[in-house]
């Protein structure tokens, strides 16, 4: 459900930013998994972006913004080790943690590049889909293939934010390069896995709060809300 621009809502989690998945969608996954419902507001307009900025709600002059536990949290690597920590997704202890960033940080460069394909032109945007799958398939999946050899998880024995970050990186390679995990079994199986989890399968479901592929007019509203120049 949205809610409207102005409307707070006191006790709820709330995320600000544009009806898309961009850095957002980390987010949304992080929240799904530990069973937290929220609401959005969506960017649609440039003033809604200005008054933001008029508001001092943004502390670096970019989205996300996350409302939570009475705080407004922006930058996306600190509002995912926040919902990591307080819904028990960050390791048990300082050693899992410091892990649990290297693969998280190595799936967020990746995701990133997948990100950026909507704003690209047709010509840039093969040479980078070539970049992707070279990537991925030589320098990342390898990484975690080898984490998940004999091992549920990669890190401990729980369930982490990183494993989350993982799920959502192989669905979004996966909508590129439909067959990119058949040389990877020990990931393709643990894909499998966490598909499975009742939290994750609500998510992956029609309906739900996950967002679909970038269309144009979330690459159009983008550029009008933040003034960038194609």
């Amino acid at each position: 459900m949205l809610v409207n621009y102005n409307f707070t809502m006191s006790g709820k989690v709330v995320l600000t930013y544009f009806n898309g998945r961009g850095k957002m969608e980390s987010i949304r996954w992080l929240l799904a998994v530990a069973g937290v419902e929220f609401e959005e507001v969506n960017l649609t307009k440039r003033e809604e972006y200005l008054k933001l900025l008029s508001d001092g709600e943004l502390m670096y002059e970019q989205v996300p913004l996350v409302e939570i536990d009475g705080m407004k949290l922006v930058q996306t690597k600190a509002i995912l080790s926040y919902i990591a920590a307080k819904y028990h997704l960050y390791g048990k202890d300082l050693k899992e943690r410091v892990m649990i960033d290297m693969y998280a940080e190595g799936l967020r460069d990746l995701m990133e590049m997948i990100m950026v394909l909507p704003f690209l032109s047709p010509d840039a945007k093969k040479t980078k889909l070539d970049e992707i799958k070279s990537k991925a398939t030589s320098r990342y999946l390898p990484v975690f293939e080898k984490a998940l050899a004999g091992s549920q998880y990669l890190v401990g024995n729980q369930l982490s934010c990183a494993d989350v970050h993982l799920v959502e990186a192989t669905l979004m390679l996966e909508e590129k390069f439909p067959t990119i995990l058949s040389e990877f079994p020990a990931l393709k199986a643990f894909q499998a896995r966490m598909k499975s989890l009742p939290a994750i399968d609500k998510f992956l479901q029609p309906g739900s709060k996950r967002k679909p592929q970038p269309d144009d007019v979330y690459t159009k509203t983008v550029f009008e809300v933040l003034n960038l120049k194609i």
